[in-house]
């Protein structure tokens, strides 16, 4: 009996340690990901994002795992796409104030990403802020925008605030900017 004891603690030892191999594929972007269980603790200072970013910074590890999934996983509705593009992105900025620690952002970041890309906005009228969990930020005009919660996409025509998408979009985050957009 002990005998089968011994070798039942040793064949459990031996799954329980050994070590999950990753799917590599590649994105629909062209890089390279793995398809596995975050190791990472985005809960974790160090992975943090804060003050003025490129989307670069979120496309490379550890980021990278939840930025392509969230881009390529996500249809934006196409007739409202085309109703953006139809608007131009004349007189328009967007500023995106995220936290990479949140949940929301993780989702909702990406898929804005993918909608913009879509609609040809020029990526140097779109600024990045990255905030901590007390929400605050290395940035200057950051306590101005007055952020509650993240993700926050605040919109502007003319360098005037037409509106916000805070945290989850009413109808889809496509539809809400057409709204802000398109508001008399």
């Amino acid at each position: 009996m002990n005998k089968l004891t011994l070798i039942l603690v040793i064949t459990f030892l031996a799954l329980a340690c050994r070590t999950k191999q990753p799917l590599i594929h590649s994105s629909t972007s062209g890089t390279v990901i793995e398809d596995h269980a975050s190791p990472t603790n985005f809960s974790d200072q160090m992975t943090w994002v804060l003050g003025y970013f490129t989307p670069e910074r979120i496309k490379r590890a550890p980021h990278s795992e939840w930025y392509f999934k969230g881009y390529d996983t996500y249809t934006p509705d196409q007739v409202t796409v085309n109703k953006l593009t139809d608007i131009g992105t004349e007189n328009i900025t967007i500023k995106i104030v995220l936290g990479t620690w949140c949940p929301d952002s993780r989702r909702e970041v990406p898929r804005f990403i993918k909608i913009i890309d879509m609609w040809k906005f020029p990526p140097d009228r779109v600024t990045y802020i990255g905030v901590d969990d007390s929400k605050l930020s290395p940035v200057a005009e950051y306590p101005g925008l007055d952020i509650q919660r993240v993700p926050t996409f605040i919109i502007y025509k003319n360098n005037v605030e037409a509106g916000r998408i805070i945290e989850n979009p009413l109808t889809s985050l496509e539809q809400d900017i057409l709204n802000i957009l398109t508001k008399e």
